[in-house]
Formats: C-alpha cells, sequence, structure tokens
C-alpha cells in the first residue's frame, strides 16, 4: 500500500504568503551582497581590512544576540517578531542613499547599517526557522524547506543581475533602495499571514517559578551538544562558515580592486550561475530518497572546497572569469540548497516544539558566530600577503568541516527519523512531562 499523497503546498495560503516574503527580501539582499562592497571600495575607497570589518559588522550580532534572542522567542509569538525586523531593516537601509544625496555617506555610517541590519536579521532569522513548523504539518517540513530554498535559488539568480546592471546604470548608493523596498513587501505578506501562532506558555522550574533565560539558554546548549545529529551538523557549518567568511570578505577586493571587473559583467555571470540553486532545490527532494538523508548531508558538504577553490582562481580574462565564476558559483550554490534543506529540516522535525528557539538560536550563534571572526582573519591575512594567497588559503581551509559530519553518526541515517523523542540524548530533560 502506497502512503497517501500530501496536498500541494501552493494550495496553503499562509505558506504562500510566506515563501512570497522570503523571494522578495532575498532579492533585495542579493542586490546589497554586491553593491555594499562595491560602495565601499570605489566610492569611499576602503581598504581590503575595512571591507572585511563590514562583514564582520553585519554579522557580529549573532555572536551577541542569538542566544537571548532564542530564550526570549520561546515566549513570544513570533509573527510580530519578523514584520518588526522587515521594517526596521527597511527604514535602516533606506539612510544609505539619503545619505549620498546629502553627500553625508561615510564607511562609518556603512559600519552603522551593517550590525543594525545584522541585529534585526539575528531576531528574523530565529525567529523565522521556529515559525515554519507552525504553519506547516511535521510531514511537509522537507518540501516546505526546500521551496523555501527554491525562493532564495530565484532571487539569487535575479538579485546578483539586477545589482550589478542597476550600478550600470544609475549610483551605486540609489541600488540599496532596492533592498529597502523588499523588506517593506516582505513585512507586509508576513502581515497578511491568517494562521493564528498559538502562544507560548511560560515554562516553569521544579518549585513553580518562572525560569530564567540563562536556564532556558543553557538547556539550549546542552540539547544542540548533546544530540548526536546535531551535535555534528553544527561544528560542520560553524568550521565552513569560519573559512568561507575569510574568503568572502576579501573576495570583492579580488574582483573590484585587483580585477577590475565591470559591475554589469560580474553580477551577471553570478546571476547566471545561481541557477545551481535551482538545481540544488531539485535535488534536495530526490538525493535524501535516493541515498540517504544523512549521506546526502555529507555528500553536499564535500561539494564546497572544490568550488570555492575554482573561484579564487579567477583571472582577469573576461571569457575565463566567466567560466571559472560561473562553474564555482553554480557548484557551491547546488551543494549548499542541498546542505541547508536536508540538515534544517532534520533539526525542525527531531525538536520539539518547545525547545526549536532555542535549539535555532544555539545553532545560529554556533555557525554563524564564528562569520565575524572569520571575517577579521580573511581581513588580516590579505593585509600580510597577498589577496590570491589568503584566498586559496581560505578555500582548502573550508575542506576540515567535511570532517565531523564523515566521523558521525549521520553516515547510516537513511530516513527522517519517526519522533524526535527517539533521539534525544541523556541529560536533557523535556519540558513538558518533567521527565
Amino acid at each position: 500500500m502506497t502512503a497517501p499523497q500530501r496536498p500541494s503546498l501552493w494550495r496553503q495560503r499562509d505558506f504562500v504568503r510566506l515563501w512570497s516574503a522570503a523571494t522578495v527580501s532575498v532579492v533585495g539582499s542579493q542586490v546589497t551582497l554586491i553593491v555594499v562592497p562595491f560602495i565601499a571600495l570605489t566610492m569611499l575607497h576602503a581598504s581590503v581590512f575595512q571591507v572585511s570589518l563590514l562583514f564582520a559588522a553585519e554579522m557580529m550580532p549573532f555572536l551577541l544576540f542569538t542566544l537571548p534572542a532564542g530564550a526570549w522567542l520561546n515566549r513570544v509569538r513570533r509573527r510580530p517578531v519578523l514584520i518588526g525586523a522587515d521594517i526596521g531593516r527597511g527604514v535602516v537601509l533606506m539612510s544609505i542613499p539619503v545619505a549620498y544625496v546629502a553627500d553625508a555617506l561615510t564607511i562609518w555610517q556603512l559600519y552603522v547599517v551593517a550590525f543594525v541590519t545584522g541585529t534585526l536579521t539575528a531576531f528574523f532569522d530565529v525567529a523565522d526557522q521556529s515559525y515554519l513548523p507552525a504553519i506547516l504539518e511535521r510531514e511537509d517540513l522537507v518540501d516546505g524547506n526546500a521551496h523555501l530554498q527554491l525562493s532564495y535559488s530565484v532571487a539569487q539568480i535575479g538579485g546578483p543581475t539586477l545589482g550589478g546592471n542597476l550600478m550600470a546604470l544609475v549610483a551605486a548608493p540609489f541600488a540599496i533602495a532596492i533592498d529597502a523596498l523588499s523588506f517593506f513587501v516582505s513585512g507586509a505578506f508576513i502581515t497578511s499571514i491568517k494562521r493564528l501562532e498559538e502562544r507560548p506558555t511560560r515554562r516553569l522550574d521544579d518549585d513553580g517559578r518562572p525560569t530564567s533565560m540563562q536556564t532556558e539558554i543553557a538547556e539550549g546548549f546542552r540539547y544542540v551538544l548533546g544530540n548526536r545529529y546535531l551535535r555534528p551538523i553544527a561544528a560542520c557549518t560553524a568550521i565552513s562558515n569560519l573559512f568561507s567568511a575569510a574568503l568572502f570578505s576579501v573576495f570583492p577586493f579580488l574582483i573590484w580592486n585587483e580585477l577590475a571587473l565591470p559591475p554589469a559583467f560580474y553580477g551577471s555571470v553570478m546571476g547566471l550561475a545561481s541557477v545551481g540553486f535551482l538545481a540544488g532545490a531539485a535535488l534536495s527532494n530526490r538525493l535524501p530518497r535516493a541515498i540517504g538523508l544523512g549521506p546526502t548531508i555529507i555528500v553536499s558538504a564535500g561539494l564546497s572546497t572544490p568550488a570555492f577553490l575554482l573561484m579564487t582562481l579567477t583571472p582577469a580574462s573576461l571569457n575565463v572569469a566567466a567560466v571559472t565564476l560561473f562553474v564555482g558559483w553554480f557548484v557551491a550554490g547546488l551543494s549548499q540548497v542541498v546542505y541547508n534543506v536536508a540538515q534544517i529540516s532534520l533539526r525542525q522535525a527531531i525538536t520539539p516544539p518547545e525547545m526549536q528557539s532555542r535549539m535555532n538560536a544555539t545553532m545560529r550563534f554556533i555557525v554563524w558566530g564564528t562569520i565575524p571572526i572569520g571575517s577579521v582573519a580573511g581581513g588580516i591575512m590579505a593585509t600580510v600577503m597577498p589577496v590570491r594567497t589568503a584566498l586559496i588559503l581560505a578555500a582548502l581551509a573550508t575542506f576540515i568541516s567535511f570532517l565531523p559530519i564523515v566521523l558521525s553518526p549521520l553516515r547510516s541515517l537513511r530516513d527522517m527519523p519517526e519522533d524526535g523523542a527517539t533521539i534525544r540524548e541523556p541529560g536533557w530533560r523535556s519540558e513538558q512531562t518533567g521527565a
């Protein structure tokens, strides 16, 4: 007997609204990803180290705020947080074109904008990953994450192309307005979601008193680090982000200063190469069924290093640069989407509802907290050695991230565990049963 087919997620209006919000905001963010380093390097004449600090400023909030954000979001509804973070990011980003018109734009404003938007993104990201299980059934999580990764794929195709060509037509700061507007539109879509989210109940300790945030943060750490699947995923992603941050904090200097590639050319090539994200979204459901969920996570993680290495070898010749950038980014995008769909779906499925926000916050603290460290390290490396050498070393070092998952029980995990309770590790106490 075959299992009954699940209804299409495209018929679930609330999920479609969430999907639309994600698509619109990621398009804008992809524009900013290209435009802000261009502004810093070519208009404000920033050094390679100053640009690396720009990346670090945007990611530092994940070190500072994700843990308290996870504990706090465990006590409140997530949708208002998502809406507020979207509106806040739109307002802050609008300050860049306004300052440019007033002839007052400085690198220091870019640092402040990066830090504030990074802070709001930290809260949004933890709330977003915890919100999806609130509007989808457990059986739809893999499909839902695959659909969301599809939206990111579409955005990463159009965003860089749009950003590069906008810079060829108008002053770069005006292109930032696209990202600002995208956040306002995203907030409107989330506002229109109808399904009511249950208000979380405040947890009580053994004496009947509300638990402290410190206690809840510590429980989140114990849950993640004590779980035989979450622990290697956290290690793999954190190490990969450490060295890829070192690479991509310096990569714009290679593109804009040393190679002097035209913005429209670079944006178009990277946009076309982003079809790799679409390919990854298409494979993200099929590959786990073919080789198993755990092996899918392992194989997809192993593809990143050769992809990054190829990109660091990009020459000044436009024809050859088009090939290295296209192939490298295509493979990197494919592997990233497959890895994220598989590991995020596993995390969501094995984690009980009362632990979702803290699990996501702890994972974000671990895996994104390494990014500002890597960004600064990349800037230092590119200051004391040739930029190309620093990039190649960072790309090669990403291979270390492959080891924690290869040596973990993920090797033999074929299907999604039926019940998260079957793999809870000793030492973690259920908040619902007190067991």
